[in-house]
């Protein structure tokens, strides 16, 4: 864990220092700083309900949404390796329920009212969407390794038409936007054969608002189809994705096919792997990153915390004492708009902060204005003091914990299929090819490289720097590249080539014009025969 080195009354403790985890000083800075301004001015009613202890001790969270029949749970067996209580796939829509997979001691689950009640658990303030929700909400436990690290929240499949929205009885949305809020990775599943975005499913991404950064999405069962298709149907997914997702950066999409299945086309299969291998690459860097996500959450919590305050505030200021207050509510909430540009300007805040208006308009209906509290300044100066002070000071212990750390990753399942031994990403390729072999792998090429060494004129066996140049260019690669090249080929720094150094140079240009990324540092079974034992000394 992280350690949040805390000092007392402006130094350091002499009888030790005060030593918090870091989720206990975000839980901290949170109770004093910022919950105080949230329950003056009502910000639970309006946004979300208060932090709770399990909201800072959870491990990260992953959750999945997508179209029925795109592969959710299939997903989540494919990274667990193992069936989980309450799975059940098929080509019909089949979860019809939320399902939290978490790490427990023995196999087994917990129905939704009793999830809510459990201080351990992050789903207490779930119950506010009452039964409808909770009957179909449960919680699969199982001793997985994957889940040691990480929990993953399965969805239910959403399908087009009214029917579905009508028949659910809670607000599907909604909960979908209370676990963006809280989870550190959102992956939006698509099925190669299905890319149309139904209604349902585009109100469920723009109840993802504010959380872009969170938002991945998987092209699943690319293999079902032709490369030329496959590009057709990118191209189909990212302009669809458009439509509805409203940010300027392109959205990363990882396609393969993630199951424990033969691929249906292999063509692509190099591509897929290495596209799974970037995707548990991101996944496994939740744990590490985790006090950072939750450091962030509170930071977007805490400005528009500070923004309802000025909302609020600003209402009950404008509200008459006595007669036509009624007419006046109605009024300020038809204005609500140029009262947004008009706390901008007062207050110097980004438009981007402010919550929707029309779903702030619909909270406002129901309200007493009256009742509403004026701005006290201490409120907002404890949060400002808490943004500008206290959270950038965490923010650096955060970093310096994490340097001097072990790098915090998930295993287990599918995880380690892709980390080590024959079968791992990139294993025998490009620079690693020949690693486990006796034989110089350079060596089969090297006669067709000496013809080309021979009509360079070399002197007592050496070319020169200029002479190797002007073969070396005529790879076309930039000479930042071939730079790097000729330092890795000049086994002796001599600035001048044999010819087993040559052969080298030209396996390396090689390697790079195949797509492959050049190594750092020369591996050993790359090293000439001839200068093995010289360089391997001076190593």
């Amino acid at each position: 864990m992280f350690s949040w080195l805390g000092k007392q009354n402006g130094g350091r403790e002499r009888g030790g220092d005060v030593v918090q985890t870091v989720t206990g000083g975000l839980r901290d800075l949170y109770l004093r700083k910022l919950l105080p301004l949230e329950e003056h001015y009502r910000f639970h009613d309006f946004h979300s309900p208060a932090l709770e202890e399990a909201d800072f001790e959870n491990k990260p969270m992953v959750l999945l949404v997508g179209q029925y029949s795109t592969g959710k749970t299939t997903f989540i067996r494919y990274l667990l390796e193992q069936d989980f209580p309450g799975m059940r796939i098929g080509p019909e829509p089949t979860t019809d329920s939320f399902i939290a997979v978490m790490y427990g001691d023995s196999e087994g689950s917990v129905p939704g009212n009793a999830l809510v009640v459990d201080p351990k658990k992050p789903f207490r303030k779930l119950s506010r969407f009452g039964n409808a929700f909770l009957n179909r909400f449960m919680c699969s436990q199982l001793p997985n390794q994957v889940l040691k690290s990480i929990s993953i929240i399965d969805s239910p499949g959403i399908l087009s038409g009214e029917k579905q929205r009508i028949s659910r009885g809670y607000d599907f949305c909604q909960v979908l936007q209370w676990f963006a809020e809280r989870v550190d990775r959102i992956i939006l599943l698509f099925d190669a054969h299905k890319l149309d975005i139904s209604d349902e499913f585009s109100e469920a991404i723009k109840s993802f608002r504010g959380q872009d950064d969170k938002i991945r999405v998987v092209l699943n069962k690319a293999d079902q189809v032709d490369t030329q298709q496959l590009m057709r149907v990118y191209g189909a997914l990212m302009w669809s994705l458009g439509k509805v997702i409203d940010t300027p950066e392109v959205l990363r999409v990882y396609i393969g096919s993630f199951w424990a299945h033969p691929l249906r086309n292999t063509e692509n299969r190099r591509l897929f792997e290495a596209e799974a291998q970037d995707l548990f690459k991101d996944i496994q860097s939740l744990p590490q990153k985790a006090a950072v996500r939750k450091l962030n959450d509170l930071i977007k919590r805490a400005r528009l915390a500070k923004v309802h305050a000025y909302i609020i505030s600003y209402l009950k200021k404008e509200m008459p004492t006595v007669f036509g207050k009624d007419n006046k509510k109605k009024e300020l909430i038809s204005r609500l708009p140029e009262i947004y540009i008009q706390l901008q300007r007062e207050y110097h805040i980004s438009a981007g902060d402010f919550p929707e208006v029309k779903k702030m308009q619909e909270l406002l209906e129901t309200c007493d204005f009256t009742k509403f509290h004026s701005l006290k300044p201490k409120l907002i100066e404890a949060v400002d003091n808490m943004l500008a002070n206290k959270i950038a000071s965490l923010m650096s212990l955060i970093r310096q914990e994490e340097s001097n750390m072990p790098t915090e990753m998930v295993h287990g399942g599918a995880f380690d299929g892709t980390m080590a031994g024959p079968f791992g990403h990139g294993y025998g390729e490009g620079a690693k090819e020949g690693a486990d072999e006796d034989e110089w792998v350079v060596a089969r090429d090297k006669p067709a490289y000496d013809e080309i060494f021979y009509t360079l004129s070399p002197i007592n066996g050496k070319i020169s720097g200029i002479s190797a140049k002007k073969e070396m260019v005529t790879s076309k690669l930039p000479n930042s590249v071939l730079g790097k090249i000729w330092k890795l080929a000049d086994c002796d720094g001599d600035g001048m080539l044999d010819d087993e150094e040559f052969a080298l140079a030209k396996h390396l240009i090689k390697i790079k014009l195949d797509g492959y990324e050049l190594p750092g540092t020369l591996p050993s079974h790359l090293v000439p025969p001839s200068h093995r034992k010289p360089f391997q000394t001076a190593e």
